[in-house]
Formats: structure tokens, C-alpha cells, sequence
């Protein structure tokens, strides 16, 4: 029997957590069975995830995609627990799987041995992940939103240490805030529309007299700044840099896209709810998307330039990224909604590959020589001798060979320079900035394309200031020690197949960007995804035999 793309829907969410569970049973000394297990699960989730993506982008372009519903208890639509499939969330699906193969790859170095769980762990933050690009309806977002949480508590303080417990007990506090204000938000919107699903709200908030109308933008609002505050939106985004400096280096790669989620949510929402309506591409929502965005770009420029270590570094760039995102969303339009698409998967990719170099490169900084502090008198030669012999050059070793090409193409990725994905993301959406409204004949480039375009440029400049400046100092600056850093096969190669992802990206970027203009359109046309939930039929019951 075939097994259907509706069927597979759950997969994602079934998977890890059957394998999470499962993993509670057996004894924390058996690291290899459980990483085993944690393996297999998530090769599988990869490759569903793949087949998924696969089936929502072969229709016809000109219908939105197909859209597949699960619907759980076989209740029809509103009512119904309903699991939806479409291009974004196939497409952060297989993103998700993506950084998870490699990260928990990783792990297996040393990581996943510095504490208990850790594989429980990290499958339940999948399935919280999974389950939240997938839910049609708010409470169940709420539930997979508190899933996801948890398991990142458990991986925020996973090896211990002060640092770590410090940053982790801040980041638990605020994140409990968000979700307090995410469930009165969601209160609030019940308490107005009688109705949770995603698509059902798409048809009634329109509707909504103007009695009710202040009660729905408030809980709309309250909403919002719960996932704000998880997409690190100035000035909410304090406790971000922090923590994923602190984190160990698995758990902080997998986080790159845990801020994705909030941009993920106001995303899909905005444009659900509000896109039909020809006043939100300048109403309040919109404008505080866009002029927070341009702060929260500023903010990550000025703390990329102040960092004294990489992991600071690291954790500003995931605010650069999710202020260029943001700002994107507020101009409202189709065409940079695309290229942010094609962004967020370019940077998600490159800032999780830089989280677990870091970890690499900063061991090597303790242990390491760099390529000067291999000097002549190394090699035995007096003051005399070096007068007369002509310097040819110094060997690298392979090590710091490896880590600095890597660290180099993370460089290029997050700067923006040609010829990778980093570039072409950042093209695109300033060529979509720029480019006049030819439908509306508007051919005046308002302020803000002006400044996001400066902005854009100038964390593109501050990044490559940093990044020189980190690199010189990890691979060039004299160290005492000439010591080579011990690093795994299994521990850079991770870091390497997330970096040929993106160099994939580069190649195929024709037909990536297809997909992600067709994302596009779908999301600021949402009608076929609201009739796809609205009409999604229920199972018939098999036929009763009658015995006489």
C-alpha cells in the first residue's frame, strides 16, 4: 500500500519524539546505542522532509502549491487538531533536518557525553520545531512553542558551568514571559473570534465589528511580542548574544533556527490575517516590523564591531540576521519576501556552521600554534643564520588549514560578498527594494528602502571588519603554545557539509529562487491555503457488515 503525502504530514512530529521517548528507557551509559538511535531518527526525518518539500512544489505554480492537511481525531476543519503542509513549512522542515543531521553528528565528539539526556533533549526540541511549522491551529502552536522551550532549557545548561547557568536561567525567565504573553494574546483572539485555526481566523477576523476590533489588536499585539522577543527584535533581543555564547556549541547551532520560528509565526500570521487588507503595508504592524528590523540590524552592527570573542560575535550576527528578516517582512511585498526567504535559509546555514567552528577554533586557541608562532627558531636557526638564509615560507599545518578556510567561508557567507548564497540573498532583496511598482506605478523609493539598503551594507562592512580581526588573531597571532588543536574527523566534517549546502545554494540558485518567489505569492495571496485547511475532507468510516 502506498502511503500518502497527508499520511506523512505527522512523520516529523511522530519520529522524534517516539525516538525521545524511547531513549528515556535505556541507561545514559549506552551514549552509542542512544546516538544510534538519535542518528537513524533523524536521517529519517531528513529524508521525509525532502519527499515533503517535493510534493508541495510540483503542482502548478499558478495554484499556490499543494497543500496537504492531516487532521488528527478525523474531526472536520474548524475543529479539528489539523497539521498543515505547505511550501514555508516544508521548506523549514527540511531546514530544520538539515542543520539537525550535522549538529547531532557533531555532538558526537564530546558533546553528548558532558551530560545526561542530551539526546532526549534535543529530539523533543525537533519535534517542538517540527510541530510548530506544521500546527494549523494557535493552541497548538502554544503547545509545540512550550515543547521546543523545554527542551532548549535542558540544552542551554547542558556541561554546566557558571557562565552557562547564569545566561540559562535569564534565558528561561524571559522565554517564560513569552510564553505567558503568547497565551493571553492567544485568550484574547479566542475570546473575540470563537475560533483558533489558522484559516478559520483568515475568514472571521475581517468580519469583526468595530466594538471588538480594539480587543483583537491587542491580543494581535500582545501576540506578537511574544514572538518578537523570540526573534530577537530590538530592544527585546537582550538576552540573545549572551546566551548563544554560552551555549554549548550543538545545542547554540541548532538555536540558529530557533529565532526563525518567531519570523516564521509573524510571517505566516501577518500576511494570513492582515496581508488582504490594502492598508497593513502602512499600517502600525507593518511599520513596526520594518522600522524595528532597521534597529535591530543597527543594534547587531554595533555589538558584531564591540565583541571580544567569537561566541558574542556569533550571537549578534543571529540579530543582524533576524533584523534584516523583520525589515524585510514590513515592506510587504512579494519580491523581498522572497529574496528574505532565500536569505534565512543562506544564514540559518552559515551562523550554525559558524557556532560549532567556533567551539573548534577556540580549542585551538589554547592549544594551537598559529601559522607565525612557527618562527625560524623553531626550526633551530641563530640570528646569524637568519641573516643569510632566504625565507621561502612556512608551512600550515592541515588543521589550522582546514579551520581557516571554513572560517573564511563563513566570512564570506554572512558578509554578503559574491560568489556564495550570502551574496545572491542580499542581491535580491535590495534589486526588489529598488525595483518600482510597476502595477501601482510607484517609482519614488521611500527613505527606509534607503536606509535599509545603508544598513544592509554597512553590518555587511562590520562583519568583515570582526571577522578579519577574529581570524587574525585565531590564525595568525603568535601564540606560546605550539601545541595543534585536537579536532575530530566527525567534528569538522559536519561543519564542512553545512557550508557545501550553501555553495549548493549558489549553484542552484535559479531554481531555489523559483521556489521561494513561489512561496512568496503564496503567502500574500493566502486564499488557497484557507480553502486547502477549510475544505480538507474527513476519512469515511469502512462500510458495516450486517450479520444475520
Amino acid at each position: 500500500m502506498k502511503l500518502s503525502p497527508e499520511h506523512l504530514v505527522i512523520a516529523p512530529i511522530l519520529i522524534p519524539l517516539i525516538a525521545g521517548a524511547l531513549q528515556l528507557f535505556l541507561d545514559d551509559r549506552g551514549r552509542k546505542l542512544k546516538a544510534s538511535l538519535s542518528i537513524l531518527s533523524t536521517v529519517a526525518l531528513l529524508a521525509i522532509s525532502v519527499l515533503l518539500l517535493r510534493f508541495t512544489h510540483t503542482d502548478d505554480e499558478a495554484s499556490g502549491g499543494k497543500i496537504a492537511v492531516y487532521l488528527l481525531g478525523n474531526w472536520p476543519p474548524p475543529f479539528a487538531i489539523n497539521l498543515v503542509l505547505d511550501r514555508l513549512s516544508a521548506m523549514m522542515l527540511a531546514l530544520t533536518a538539515t542543520l539537525a543531521l550535522p549538529t547531532l553528528i557533531f555532538s558526537m565528539g564530546r558533546w553528548h557525553k558532558a551530560g545526561v539526556h542530551f539526546h532526549t533533549l534535543f529530539l523533543l526540541l525537533l519535534m517542538g520545531l517540527n510541530g510548530a511549522f506544521l500546527t494549523g491551529d494557535l493552541f497548538n502552536l502554544f503547545v509545540f512553542f512550550e515543547v521546543m522551550l523545554a527542551a532548549s532549557y535542558g540544552l542551554v545548561l547542558h556541561g554546566s558551568g557558571l557562565l552557562r547557568v547564569k545566561a540559562g536561567l535569564h534565558y528561561i525567565a524571559i522565554n517564560l514571559v513569552a510564553s505567558l504573553l503568547f497565551l493571553i494574546g492567544v485568550a484574547l483572539i479566542y475570546g473575540v473570534t470563537g475560533t483558533l485555526n489558522m484559516a478559520d481566523l483568515a475568514i472571521r477576523i475581517p468580519q469583526i465589528n468595530e466594538t471588538n476590533q480594539t480587543m483583537l489588536e491587542s491580543g494581535a499585539a500582545i501576540l506578537s511580542v511574544a514572538f518578537l522577543i523570540k526573534a530577537g527584535m530590538w530592544p527585546l533581543s537582550f538576552w540573545l548574544p549572551e546566551t548563544y555564547a554560552v551555549a554549548p556549541a550543538p545545542s547554540a547551532a541548532i538555536f540558529a533556527i530557533m529565532s526563525k520560528v518567531g519570523i516564521y509565526v509573524l510571517l505566516r500570521l501577518a500576511l494570513l490575517f492582515f496581508g488582504s487588507d490594502p492598508g497593513f503595508s502602512e499600517g502600525p504592524g507593518a511599520q513596526i516590523l520594518l522600522y524595528g528590523g532597521l534597529a535591530t540590524i543597527g543594534f547587531g552592527t554595533v555589538g558584531v564591531l564591540a565583541s571580544q570573542t567569537l561566541g558574542r560575535f556569533a550571537g549578534f550576527s543571529v540579530l543582524i540576521s533576524s533584523g534584516t528578516l523583520l525589515a524585510s517582512m514590513g515592506l510587504v511585498q512579494a519580491e523581498v519576501t522572497a529574496g528574505a526567504l532565500f536569505y534565512l535559509v543562506s544564514s540559518t546555514l552559515a551562523i550554525s556552521a559558524l557556532f560549532m567552528l567556533i567551539e573548534l577554533v577556540e580549542r585551538g586557541q589554547n592549544l594551537a600554534a598559529s601559522v607565525l608562532a612557527v618562527t625560524m627558531e623553531a626550526f633551530g636557526y641563530q640570528d646569524e643564520e637568519i641573516e643569510n638564509e632566504e625565507i621561502v615560507g612556512v608551512a600550515i599545518p592541515r588543521t589550522i588549514a582546514v579551520l581557516g578556510t571554513c572560517f573564511a567561508a563563513c566570512a564570506i557567507l554572512l558578509v554578503g560578498l559574491p560568489p556564495l548564497s550570502g551574496f545572491i540573498a542580499k542581491f535580491v532583496i535590495l534589486s526588489a527594494i529598488f525595483s518600482p511598482d510597476i502595477a501601482s506605478q510607484i517609482d519614488i523609493i521611500p527613505a527606509t528602502s534607503w536606509w535599509f539598503m545603508a544598513l544592509l551594507i554597512l553590518s555587511g562592512l562590520a562583519t568583515l571588519i570582526a571577522m578579519s580581526r577574529s581570524g587574525i588573531h585565531a590564525f595568525w597571532a603568535p601564540l606560546v603554545d605550539t601545541t595543534l588543536p585536537r579536532v575530530l574527523f566527525i567534528e569538522i566534517i559536519p561543519v564542512a557539509v553545512l557550508l557545501c549546502t550553501t555553495l549548493v545554494l549558489t549553484i542552484q540558485a535559479g531554481p531555489v529562487m523559483r521556489f521561494m518567489e513561489a512561496t512568496a505569492i503564496s503567502l500574500h495571496a493566502p486564499q488557497p491555503y484557507i480553502e486547502g485547511v477549510m475544505n480538507a475532507p474527513t476519512m469515511l468510516p469502512p462500510p458495516m457488515e450486517v450479520v444475520e
